[in-house]
């Protein structure tokens, strides 16, 4: 039993984490219309799902404060890092995509 509950204390940090990210993005780098906001969102939200337990790995080991985390922070941490750089990238990709037009 106390594996199951790991395991969903891991996608509710994962999913958790990749909302965050993708709503902390929009304050860095706003829309210009719904239709962007809701593609970065899901790219953001999916990134965050899918790298998120890696990426919380790579940056606890970087910053060499894995011993003091539990899984779940760095689950976490890694999901809304994910979403955040997805975010990012693909609002940037967006708007040099506009300029070339």
């Amino acid at each position: 039993m106390t594996d199951l509950m790991q395991d969903i204390g891991l996608l509710l940090a994962k999913g958790l984490g990749a909302i965050a990210g993708a709503i902390i993005s929009l304050i860095y780098l706003l829309p210009k219309s719904r239709r962007e906001a809701a593609g970065r969102f899901f790219i953001g939200v999916v990134s965050g799902m899918i790298f998120g337990g890696a990426v919380g790995v790579a940056l606890s080991d970087w910053l060499a404060i894995g011993s003091r985390l539990t899984s779940i922070e760095i689950t976490l941490m890694g999901s809304a890092a994910a979403s955040l750089c997805a975010w990012w990238a693909l609002g940037v990709l967006a708007r040099l995509a506009e300029r070339w037009k």
